[in-house]
């Protein structure tokens, strides 16, 4: 179940970049991010106060700094991607983006970084990278 809602979500996020493209050329790049995160913000803030959940942000001050910093990696992300739809289209974007994430991932585990369990650099995983950087060259090339 949850591959099949994280292939849904990946989905909506190749939909995202076309999207906010359009609205960046009518409204300007930042504008449209802007808009994009408000939008998202707005939809999120709703889905908390009907869901009855309780806030408790009291945990916040103590975590490290670089837990913070989510709205600021997805806003380069939506930047970057809203300009570079216009050059490489939905597939490209979206392939460089699944590498990008791929080849990052495995460092991250490697790392154990943010408390994730860490993980070995396999072979699999080597050829994997390798394999969506092909794959890249073949959705990107002319």
């Amino acid at each position: 179940m949850a591959v099949g809602l994280t292939a849904i979500a990946g989905g909506l996020v190749a939909m995202q970049a076309p999207v906010n493209s359009k609205l960046g050329k009518t409204v300007g790049t930042f504008t449209a991010a802007s808009i994009s995160f408000v939008v998202g913000t707005a939809i999120l803030l709703a889905i908390t106060a009907l869901s009855g959940s309780k806030v408790d942000l009291s945990g916040v001050p103590k975590l490290p700094w670089y837990y913070l910093t989510g709205g600021l990696l997805g806003a380069a992300y939506v930047t970057t991607v809203l300009v570079s739809v216009r050059t490489l289209g939905a597939g490209g974007v979206t392939a460089a983006t699944i590498a990008g994430q791929l080849s990052t991932a495995v460092v991250l585990d490697r790392l154990g970084a943010f408390g994730l369990p860490e993980k070995p650099v396999t072979a699999g995983r080597l050829v994997g990278v390798a394999l969506l950087a092909a794959g890249v060259f073949l959705v990107v090339r002319e």
